[in-house]
């Protein structure tokens, strides 16, 4: 089939370059020229592994094109894929549809008789119905439908998500513009993926409902994970157990210092939006978002709190700076708000990252890039993981105690191995595991306080002992400038 995708950006190029290994002939359009130039060189300007050999793949064999111009793309398509950016309004979170918009204005202006749109971007519940409004009064003799595709792509596993996904949801107005757009996706209903047939507006509702669930469970086993350091449980034993629960399942258990992305925190703002609109109440959604946006300053302030003396003086080495490991993508990260969160106390933080640190010296001031591991550990005195590497997670602890000033290690990924950092000197900390007491010291002027759990936002009403005061987290002699 010929297939004109609408947008060169994440899920656009991942579409485009997939659609076309399944034997479719695919072009991609953008209007950034530099972007466009940059694919036809085969630079790939995101990263997500994989996509580059199935781009140059399908590029040399002809069924992948790139293209400027939208009235050559879509002179010849049988069906459009709009796949461009719906990022939120920041005044109240409202999807912005702008690029939506142009793209139907360039379907509506171009395409030929019978072309069915599909709108792969995220988008509020009747947007559908406002782009069909749109195309029939530009053009009221086309004969069109519009069909809601909505994606279900994870950054740094979206290929395997798009060619091996767990449904494809199809939500069209008529049964020929469903079975067209069922058609282009026969080569993976053929290995048994299934497809799920609804009226459009479902199909929009389900994108939504299947992030706001998600975030709903991530959320809840960070809340989890606090309580069990409070009460000395160990969060992997219990996010196993409950996940062996086929009611439950395995997948958003794992805890961590809040997610990001690009789109659990915008598709929650919108769907709240939509919400609101129509005086519908999703307190649960609503607390989710508010958790999650507490526990990234909360992972800082824990930090922070390890600090005993002159915090100015204190080396900080923080390793992951993407919201997930895999990827590029620096948006909603939560180790943005731990570093603005030690910063703002004066720390002195050196960063890296495999893939983010170009995005990331434009995001954060005051912070060293360090080229590699080695030389972000140097005479650090505390260690922070805020994203889950492989290659972090492959550190030498007697290697890094050789680098390392301090022996203070905050795992906010849980990907190191406790018995080997632990044997090798190292306090380790980790996310949903109770920890020895501390002891916290404070200047003169900063009131002492409780110590919460770790990345904990609850109103604690009682105290126990594996939260009450100790030994000092970092030793004040630790604070002396490097030799």
């Amino acid at each position: 089939m010929e297939i004109t995708i609408l947008g060169a950006g994440y899920v656009g190029l991942v579409s485009a370059a997939c659609l076309a290994d399944l034997g479719h002939h695919v072009t991609c359009i953008d209007p950034n020229e530099s972007r466009i130039a940059a694919l036809l060189r085969g630079d790939i300007p995101i990263y997500e592994p994989g996509l580059a050999a199935i781009v140059a793949r399908t590029a040399s064999n002809g069924h992948l094109r790139f293209d400027t111009d939208p009235a050559r793309a879509l002179a010849r398509a049988e069906t459009a894929f709009i796949c461009v950016g719906t990022p939120p309004r920041p005044e109240d979170g409202e999807a912005d549809l702008g690029c939506v918009v142009t793209a139907a204005r360039d379907i509506a202006r171009y395409a030929r008789d019978e072309i069915i749109v599909v709108m792969k971007s995220t988008v509020p519940v009747g947007t559908g119905d406002m782009i069909e409004g749109l195309i029939r009064r530009m053009r009221p003799q086309l004969e069109f439908g519009v069909v809601s595709n909505p994606e279900f792509l994870k950054e740094g596993a979206a290929i395997a998500d798009f060619m091996e996904p767990d449904r494809i949801v199809i939500g069209a107005q008529t049964a020929r513009a469903g079975n067209i757009v069922a058609s282009i996706y026969a080569p993976l209903a053929q290995k048994g993926v299934r497809i799920l047939r609804t009226r459009r507006r479902s199909a929009e509702a389900i994108k939504y409902a299947a992030n706001a669930f998600l975030s709903v469970k991530l959320s809840f086993i960070n809340e989890i994970a606090d309580f069990c350091e409070a009460w000395d449980a160990d969060i992997g034993d219990v996010a196993t157990g409950i996940g062996l629960d086929r009611r439950i399942g395995t997948d958003f258990l794992q805890p961590g210092p809040g997610y990001g992305g690009s789109c659990f925190p915008k598709d929650l703002r919108a769907l709240l939006h939509s919400a609101r609109e129509r005086a519908v109440g999703l307190r649960m959604v609503e607390t989710a978002s508010a958790v999650n946006e507490a526990r990234k300053w909360a992972m800082g302030r824990r930090i922070r709190a390890a600090i005993r003396g002159d915090v100015s003086a204190c080396r900080i080495a923080v390793m992951g700076l993407t919201f997930k490991a895999e990827t590029d993508d620096m948006r909603e990260s939560p180790a943005l708000a731990i570093i603005k969160a030690l910063r703002r106390e004066g720390a002195q933080i050196r960063a890296h990252d495999p893939r983010g640190m170009e995005a990331a010296r434009d995001l954060i001031e005051g912070v060293s890039f360090a080229e590699d591991p080695a030389a972000c550990l140097r005479n650090a005195d505390i260690l922070v993981i805020a994203t889950g590497w492989r290659e972090y997670a492959a550190l030498d602890p007697r290697a890094v105690a050789g680098l390392m000033r301090g022996r203070k290690v905050f795992d906010l990924r849980n990907i190191l191995a406790p018995a080997a950092w632990r044997a090798a000197g190292f306090d380790l900390h980790r996310i949903g595991e109770a920890h020895p007491p501390v002891s916290i010291a404070f200047t003169a002027d900063e009131p002492r306080r409780d110590h919460a759990p770790l990345g904990s936002v609850a109103r604690q009403s009682f105290r126990h002992p594996a939260s009450s005061v100790g030994e000092p987290l970092v030793h004040h002699a630790a604070m002396k400038p490097a030799e």
